[in-house]
């Protein structure tokens, strides 16, 4: 297979689900003409009744994904942007989370929600958010964030094939930077499961969709300097690969934990808080985190968006003043 992007990664995987499965549709808004990325481009006409509008009304997406998946069926829901998930939060949170647990595991809502998230394409605060805390504290939803085309394809079919809700984090920074060749490339297959991309002795991080590309730029440029650095794709953030993460931080003993949300709060707090309790004795520094600023959205004028956002220069100067700890 040819080289391919994160969006064409996407958009071939499901055109794939809706041909070798007649219970998948997609429903979301504006899907049909191709939705605002074009991830969803052709399918309608490809799928004659299965890529269907929906009202402009979250709520409704994810409520109709709902009882769809509780019929048999295997809706896959786009929300438009990430942004605009939070509408929906009551569906997600009191019905998709608890369904199998308040029924004793008798019944399983196979649902995927699929949405663009993230800053760095000039969005302002109404379409750049991370949203990725808020629904890891939900106990019965899986959240899955991969960065690499392979693992998009290869997470997503996952994805719809697990009995599960799962929430889908697309980075759209990520939707036409990111290329692979996908049929050479490592893929993870198992939803829960990290991978180590780069190994180094001197310290770790760890992060996950465009922050995973920052830290491996970052990383390239430490390694000029004599700094090696592990760095770990964490891929699924629920459920979350705790072994992997303890082997890596048990690795160098130096812990730096790269996200683009705001700090307070977010999920590197998770890393940093299991790393203490349960690799204390290996640690050579305090556990790092790197984030965005406690403020309440992404500003719209660039110089202010990279105020805001994480990049491969302050994550090398964040790993250049661990490593001399």
């Amino acid at each position: 297979m040819a080289e391919v992007n994160v969006l064409e990664a996407i958009r071939e995987t499901l055109d794939e689900a809706l041909s070798e499965d007649d219970r998948v549709f997609i429903i979301g808004e504006d899907v049909e003409a191709g939705g605002v990325f074009r991830a969803t481009d052709g399918l309608a006409k490809r799928h004659p009744g299965r890529v269907k509008d929906s009202p402009l009304a979250e709520s409704s997406i994810i409520g109709i994904s709902i009882g769809a998946a509780h019929y048999g069926m295997r809706p896959i829901a786009e929300i438009q942007f990430a942004d605009f998930i939070h509408a929906g939060f009551d569906q997600l949170c009191s019905e998709a989370s608890r369904w199998s647990y308040r029924t004793k595991g008798e019944q399983y809502l196979p649902m995927v929600v699929r949405t663009p998230w993230g800053g760095g394409v000039h969005g302002g605060q109404h379409h750049s958010q991370s949203i990725e805390a808020y629904y890891t504290h939900m106990p019965g939803i899986k959240v899955v964030a991969p960065s690499f085309p392979a693992d998009y394809r290869s997470l997503l079919k996952a994805s719809i094939a697990d009995p599960n809700p799962v929430l889908f984090l697309e980075h759209k920074r990520t939707y036409r930077l990111v290329k692979q060749d996908v049929a050479n490339a490592p893929a993870e297959t198992s939803i829960g499961r990290a991978r180590i991309t780069r190994r180094g002795a001197d310290l770790t991080m760890f992060a996950y969709g465009l922050m995973l590309h920052e830290c491996l730029a970052a990383s390239e440029e430490l390694a000029g300097e004599g700094i090696e650095c592990t760095v770990v794709d964490l891929l699924s953030l629920q459920p979350l690969d705790v072994e992997t993460v303890l082997e890596a931080a048990r690795m160098t003993g130096k812990v730096l934990v790269v996200h683009e949300d705001t700090l307070t709060g977010g999920f590197g707090g998770e890393i940093a808080a299991l790393i203490a309790e349960h690799a204390f004795e290996y640690l050579d520094a305090p556990i790092r985190r790197l984030a965005a600023p406690d403020i309440p959205a992404m500003p719209y004028h660039h110089a202010m968006e990279a105020f805001f956002m994480p990049d491969k220069q302050k994550i090398a100067a964040a790993a250049r003043d661990l490593a001399a700890y």
